[in-house]
């Protein structure tokens, strides 16, 4: 058996994500498909696929009448739009949103479908992806609202789907853990934690015999520290639930406008005998 540190050392040889290497999850594709095929009138039977792993756009055999719908290298994308311009090839294509206008040459000759999209892709990589088409009408650059909540609706429907929920446990508050000690930060609670007042536990004894532990470890608290521990956490649990109203525009043009009327403080320091110098304030 390999040991962990065998196993962390390959891990730095592996080759890291990037764009290039985005495979799209199928449900997605096949709504970026339809999506794609309904806007423009595309018979699906006419679409195809030519970039999948080991694959040459170029030299893909392209029947007549064929439409590209797919995800290409975002590193490459400006020249292979030039590509299927030059040889009057339509295309639907993946692009990177947030560089999406970056493709000088060929820019006026595509319209960019601008969605607001991150998508997770089967390599693990979330990218901000829009689409890139040669179905222009003259039109550069558009909004897709409906295609953005299509495909945002099934990617958390994956993400969801492939996400391990961590099991939820209540413990007595003589332990806590940093992502109770998170949430008490999060809504403004301070509680500090000495070395004399704690115990570092992997898992409780209880949670041993269920072969359970705690997540990130905790610590056992004594009875002063799990004292505060409770103070925090119903404070914690107060903010939480309050509602936190904010003010308008209208209400801080007022306040920047208040107390301008009153004049400043003016500070006097003088000598008085026995206490050295002295400051007052009128």
């Amino acid at each position: 058996m390999k040991s962990k540190t065998y196993e962390e050392f390959v891990e730095k040889f592996k080759p890291k994500k990037t764009t290039d290497d985005c495979y799209t999850p199928p449900t997605i594709y096949e709504i970026v498909k339809r999506w794609a095929c309904n806007e423009y009138g595309i018979d699906p039977a006419k679409v195809v696929r030519p970039f999948y792993p080991g694959g040459d756009y170029k030299a893909f055999p392209y029947p007549d009448g064929a439409v590209v719908v797919d995800n290409p290298p975002f590193s490459i994308l400006a020249s292979i739009c030039a590509f299927y311009l030059e040889h009057g090839i339509p295309f639907f294509l993946f692009a990177p949103t947030l560089t999406c206008f970056s493709g000088r040459k060929v820019f006026k000759q595509i319209n960019h479908i601008i969605t607001d999209c991150l998508i997770t892709y089967e390599n693990g990589a979330q990218v901000k992806t829009s689409f890139a088409t040669s179905y222009s009408g003259g039109i550069v650059a558009q909004t897709a609202p409906d295609l953005t909540k299509a495909i945002n609706r099934e990617n958390d429907r994956l993400i969801k789907a492939n996400t391990k929920e961590l099991p939820k446990y209540d413990y007595p508050m003589n332990v806590i853990t940093a992502a109770m000690m998170q949430r008490y930060t999060r809504y403004g609670v301070d509680l500090k934690i000495y070395a004399d007042d704690c115990h570092q536990v992997g898992s409780l004894d209880a949670q041993k015999r269920a072969g359970k532990a705690i997540f990130g470890s905790g610590l056992l608290l004594c009875e002063r520290a799990a004292a505060e521990r409770a103070a925090a956490e119903r404070a914690a649990a107060e903010r939480a639930a309050a509602t936190r109203w904010e003010l308008s525009d209208r209400e801080k043009a007022i306040i920047q406008q208040l107390g301008k009327a009153r004049p400043p403080y003016t500070t006097y320091y003088y000598a008085e005998p026995g206490k050295g110098v002295v400051m007052d304030e009128d």
